[in-house]
């Protein structure tokens, strides 16, 4: 008990009176135990004996702690530094995701802080109830799917207009993340992944976590931030033509009307707090959970009579804040599937009117110039989405045989 023990480079961050959030930023593993493990931690950091850090754990609990036992669960959490480790993080694998093989730190903090201040924040949260009232003084500006999605009489490039605004609006959404973050000084990735077949734009905030909790909020909400600006913009534009105050020309007013759908759109999709969303995210730190979506699903199945006896033993090791919100979380899940529906409903005439003009453009057949056109601007409207499913057949057929296949030629 008189040898020391050495971890990896490890954040401990207090949760509550009772826990402290313990993990390796470099590998993104993060747990919650006993504000006694955040004594123990400290210690050994600090360069104690197992006998000193013994001492002050049963100084700080009033009882005798099991630090061996404690410092085999480090090791099995891969906290403890090998025999030749530096400080230095790891390389990531050359297959990681995009987001995970490069940290981006371009950006200084302090360049960006001043847009993440209490100043900054309030004229984020001014354009969302500007782009709120407009729809509230001017009702007709409300996007309408079946009018504002096609801006040009030719469906085809109305479509492709669509194209350039929603990768620079879903690229934007990140980069508030990602400044956000930076403003913390908290190092984050940022790449193009996929989610089932939706090909999306990522930030990897999995570093949020070595912060308070009170902290996290910005880079949480920075993507709607920026959202809401932007939607800000288009409707100012939106309701300068309404008022007279501008007189484009009506292609102007047609494409603000249709971008202006398309980040309803994605905002709405952010503010589905029963998904994976930025919203949820909020909801979960504001809460104090840590496992919701899993304690959630253990739930319903003990709900519905469907839980194994190895799911219960999981459920009863979940913690009080995951089992007090998933106990009305799991409703709000199901109840939220009807909210995703009337999401798509958004997008249905639009995507059924366009593959009707596709479908009978292709059915002229290769000798016209209708057919290439139409499976042009297919091409170009679908190429992303494409690509995603792709890469999902391409992920399942490396599970299905156990190894990743060979590419074709």
């Amino acid at each position: 008990m008189t040898t020391t023990v050495r971890l990896r480079p490890l954040s401990v961050v207090p949760e509550g009176d009772d826990e402290v959030l313990v993990g390796d930023p470099a590998t993104g593993t993060f747990v919650t135990i006993p504000a006694v493990g955040g004594v123990v931690i400290a210690a050994l950091q600090r360069g104690a004996t197992l006998d000193e850090v013994a001492a002050e754990a049963e100084a700080f609990a009033g009882q005798p702690v099991n630090i061996p036992s404690f410092v085999e669960t480090l090791g099995e959490l891969g906290f403890l530094a090998g025999e030749d480790e530096t400080d230095a993080a790891p390389e990531p694998a050359k297959n990681a995701p995009i987001q995970a093989r490069r940290w981006m730190t371009a950006i200084r903090p302090e360049t960006v802080r001043p847009f993440f201040g209490p100043v900054a924040w309030a004229c984020y949260a001014a354009c969302l109830l500007f782009a709120i009232g407009v729809f509230v003084v001017r009702p007709g500006l409300l996007p309408h799917p079946g009018e504002d999605a096609f801006v040009f009489d030719d469906i085809g490039v109305s479509a492709l207009a669509w194209v350039p605004f929603v990768w620079f609006a879903a690229a934007s959404h990140e980069c508030g993340h990602w400044l956000a973050a930076r403003a913390l000084g908290i190092q984050t990735r940022f790449g193009i992944d996929r989610r089932t077949i939706m090909l999306v734009f990522e930030t990897d905030l999995t570093q949020l976590w070595t912060v308070p909790r009170r902290q996290r909020y910005g880079p949480l909400l920075g993507g709607l931030a920026v959202d809401s600006v932007l939607l800000a913009v288009l409707l100012a534009g939106r309701l300068a033509i309404d008022t007279g105050a501008w007189a484009p020309p009506g292609t102007v007013d047609a494409l603000l009307a249709a971008w202006v759908f398309a980040k309803v759109v994605q905002m709405l999709w952010q503010s589905m707090v029963f998904l994976r969303t930025d919203l949820y995210a909020v909801l979960v730190n504001a809460l104090g959970c840590h496992n919701l979506w899993r304690v959630k699903s253990l739930l319903l199945r003990r709900a519905f009579g469907r839980l194994t006896p190895e799911q219960a033993a999981e459920l009863e090791e979940a913690s009080e804040a995951d089992l007090r919100v998933g106990r009305w979380f799991r409703w709000l899940w199901l109840v939220g599937l009807l909210g995703v529906t009337a999401w798509f409903s958004l997008l249905v005439p639009m995507f059924v009117e366009y593959l009707v003009w596709a479908a009978d453009g292709l059915a002229e057949g290769p000798l016209s110039g209708r057919f290439w056109y139409s499976l042009l601007c297919a091409g170009l409207l679908l190429g992303a989405e494409a690509f995603a499913i792709g890469l999902a057949a391409w992920e399942l057929a490396r599970r299905l045989t156990g190894r990743r296949p060979t590419p074709a030629g």
